[in-house]
C-alpha cells in the first residue's frame, strides 16, 4: 500500500490510498460543519476488502484532527463503529450529531 493522499478543498476533502490490483483507490471522504469534518463515506475495493485498509484511512483522519486541532463527526457507519471500538479517540469526536 503506498502513501495515503489528502486532499482538502475546505468545505469537503478526502484521504485516499492505492490499492494494488485495482484501478479505484480506498477512500475515506469528508465534509466540514464549522471546525468539524463529517466522516460521511468509506470505500475500499472488493478485493482488498478485509486487510485493513479502511482502518488505516480512518487511524489517519484520527491522527490528522489532532495535528490540525479539529474534530470528526462519525457519521459513516464503518467510521462510527471505529470510534466505539476505540475509546482513546473520544478526544477527536465531535460533540455535535451528524
Amino acid at each position: 500500500m503506498s502513501d495515503i493522499e489528502v486532499t482538502d478543498e475546505t468545505t469537503h476533502g478526502a484521504y485516499r490510498v492505492d490499492v494494488e490490483g485495482s484501478d479505484q483507490p480506498a477512500e475515506l471522504m469528508w465534509t466540514a460543519r464549522g471546525e468539524a469534518r463529517i466522516a460521511d463515506h468509506t470505500f475500499t475495493p472488493p478485493a482488498a476488502r478485509g486487510k485493513g485498509i479502511a482502518f488505516d484511512l480512518v487511524e489517519f483522519m484520527v491522527q490528522d484532527a489532532r495535528d490540525k486541532g479539529f474534530t470528526i463527526v462519525p457519521q459513516c457507519p464503518y467510521v462510527a463503529v471505529q470510534f466505539r471500538k476505540h475509546p482513546e479517540w473520544a478526544d477527536v469526536r465531535a460533540d455535535i450529531e451528524s
